[in-house]
């Protein structure tokens, strides 16, 4: 069974603190969007569509405890949290394009002078609460499809997989992206064997990609993020697959730091690199990856692991928490809507005005 990050009942939310994993399991309250906000900025709950569904549902959460009855107020509150909420981590596409859909039907809702301003929260509500659904969702899809395409590559009948960060049911609302082609292959009886990187400086692999693999004793060896060409050279990977925060029109998408690094090794390979990502993370409003914001993370990640320091003191730190891998290294990128070239992009997105970010 796969772990469960986010826990929701109408009005009630709790995520897993990730930050404890993998030594402790503790779900902390999300009582409303100062609550979502801190949790996604502390990265107590990561991964962009986890995020976006987390800060949509402390939203949902708020509502349904206020008592206000003006539909233009309940509006005009609703498009100023959801922009706060998207300021909690600027870098993940997702929040922001849940934030401007909801918005757009917030405003819906206002106009219809049909709609009372019970009807306007409840649909509200409804709305974000499928989120979760619709993820789940996706994500078995994005298995599907990236499992059938690696399996269409492969030369034998077994493949071995490089994964980097966290991209599982810990990063997503269940099943995952990249983790979950993983446990698409692994279902399927073809997968061999799995690595996993530690993804510093936040270790998200080796403290929670490596937890979901053993808790559902998939085969996995953890690697260092150094290891990554001589595992190539060795090893005979068959794939590489990866999630993403954001990917834009070309293609360039943004990941965890060491991502690039990752695809250019691959390349020098020859294992096929993929990008499995929602549509929702596809940012046509980006012409390029150049455009996207990349988010600094404290240089304290770097310097200390928990409490004891490992790094030189007064030693200045450069930590951006993502990086660009542009479009020529990338083999397909895995949708809930099959698995494309980055180039095919612009003529799959237009068809699905869903994810089309709205001004």
């Amino acid at each position: 069974m796969s772990l469960e990050s986010i826990k929701y009942k109408r009005g009630k939310l709790e995520v897993l603190d990730q930050l404890l994993l993998p030594l402790q399991t503790k779900y902390v309250k999300v009582e409303g969007v100062e609550d979502g906000w801190k949790v996604i900025n502390k990265m107590q709950v990561r991964g962009a569509p986890a995020i976006a569904i987390v800060g949509c549902l402390s939203l949902a959460v708020e509502l349904l405890k206020d008592d206000i009855e003006d539909k233009k107020i309940m509006r005009q509150e609703i498009e100023g949290k959801l922009n706060y909420l998207v300021s909690a981590r600027p870098t993940a596409v997702n929040i922001k394009l849940a934030a401007d859909e909801l918005i757009n039907l917030a405003n819906t809702l206002n106009a219809d002078e049909n709609v009372t301003p019970n009807e306007f929260k409840e649909r509200f509500v409804i709305s974000i609460e499928n989120m979760l659904i619709k993820d789940i969702e996706d994500n078995k899809a994005i298995g599907k499809f990236g499992c059938e395409a690696i399996l269409n590559n492969a030369n034998d009948g077994s493949v071995r997989i490089l994964t980097h960060c966290n991209t599982g049911s810990l990063a997503t609302a269940g099943y995952g992206t990249a983790l979950g082609v993983i446990r698409s292959l692994n279902e399927s009886k073809k997968l061999e064997h799995v690595y996993c990187t530690e993804t510093r400086p936040y270790n998200q692999g080796a403290r929670l990609t490596a937890y979901e693999l053993v808790h559902e004793k998939i085969p996995a060896t953890l690697i260092v993020d150094s290891m990554v060409s001589a595992l190539m050279y060795t090893r005979n990977i068959t794939a590489v697959v990866v999630g993403a925060d954001r990917v834009a029109a070309n293609g360039d998408t943004a990941n965890k730091i060491g991502t690039y690094q990752i695809a250019i090794v691959a390349k020098h390979h020859g294992v096929p690199f993929y990008v499995a990502a929602p549509l929702s993370s596809i940012d046509m409003s980006l012409t390029s990856g150049d455009r996207i914001k990349i988010e600094e993370r404290p240089d304290r990640e770097m310097t200390h692991i928990g409490e004891h320091r490992i790094a030189a003191p007064g030693i200045s730190c450069w930590n951006p928490s993502f990086d660009v891998t542009p479009t020529n290294l990338i083999t397909g990128i895995i949708t809930e809507k099959g698995v494309f070239t980055p180039n095919q992009l612009k003529d799959v997105i237009p068809k699905d005005s869903a994810v089309v970010p709205k001004s």
